[in-house]
């Protein structure tokens, strides 16, 4: 049996733009995944979406380094590109875009996207910094593969809504896809991050998912949100999470709090596991 064929790799804005317009011409639609690479199943999951609504695939690998904060894990964080395109490669990618840190902040770049409000709470007061670098990469991202819809998993629903309104405000031709949470069988959200968790740490870890779930029936039925929110942060701070950074119940597009569940909300958490932050969410609507 013939190997598959190796998947082009991209390093320059020009390529990406390139092949792109080649696609455009003969009228194929375009699906992009951005990701910083260590990909596992739930990027996978992202882009076996994107391959089932449009006739060709990219997948971007760049570790950004302006959403990293000065004692964060940029340094640390997972690389190697060829485990990547190996799992890439089965599951069907036309073109992966690996841009080297010059090429996406060349010499000069002076230019940073801010999305106000969406920003404020949640992560936003625990990362300083972070939201800017993300909403900035991501909308040149999309603006230099030109796709006609985007991919983004709803474990980070605070990026997925910040993604969502720059692409609106901005005007930026693209439809923003938000993907359900790939969890583990004992109910863990993948994540590149669970890498730094020592194996007593991932045992304990499925006390996040556990607790947002329990906060996430009581809720549906009309309790208030403050007593749920105070049990989950003794269950969270019994299971050895410490600090909790937030444990918050918000409107699931405003991420305003929320004092009841009246419609959509979202159950955001982001913890502390050692020295591993992890983030989760759950949706929870009434009588749901």
């Amino acid at each position: 049996m013939r190997d598959a064929p190796a998947i082009p790799i991209l390093p320059t804005v020009a390529a990406l733009r390139a092949a792109s317009a080649t696609w455009r011409r003969a009228g194929e639609a375009i699906g992009f995944v951005p990701t910083m690479g260590a990909l596992h199943e739930g990027h996978l999951t992202l882009v076996r979406q994107a391959r089932a609504q449009c006739r060709r695939v990219v997948v971007s690998i760049f570790v950004n380094p302006t959403q990293f904060g000065p004692n964060s894990d940029f340094a640390r964080y997972p690389r190697d590109l060829a485990a990547d395109i190996a799992k890439l490669a089965t599951v069907g990618v036309d073109a992966v875009f690996a841009p080297d840190v010059g090429e996406m902040y060349p010499d000069g770049f002076a230019t940073t996207v801010t999305v106000a409000g969406l920003t404020d709470g949640l992560c936003g007061p625990h990362r300083p910094g972070h939201f800017a670098g993300v909403a900035t990469v991501v909308s040149k991202l999309l603006l230099q593969c030109q796709a006609d819809a985007a991919y983004f998993g709803e474990k980070d629903w605070q990026q997925l809504q910040v993604v969502r309104r720059l692409a609106r405000d901005l005007d930026i031709p693209v439809r923003i896809e938000g993907v359900p949470t790939v969890r583990e069988a004992d109910g863990l959200a993948m994540s590149s991050r669970n890498f730094y968790l020592s194996p007593d740490e991932r045992q304990r870890a499925t006390v996040l998912y556990r607790t947002l779930s329990a906060m996430a029936a009581e809720l549906a039925g009309g309790a208030p949100a403050a007593p749920a929110i105070a049990r989950g942060f003794a269950a969270l701070s019994k299971a050895g999470f410490d600090p909790v950074d937030y444990l918050s119940v918000v409107e699931a597009e405003s991420l305003q709090p929320a004092a009841r569940v009246t419609g959509p909300c979202r159950i955001a958490v982001a913890a502390w596991l050692g020295k591993t932050r992890l983030i989760d969410n759950v949706a929870v609507a009434p009588g749901a």
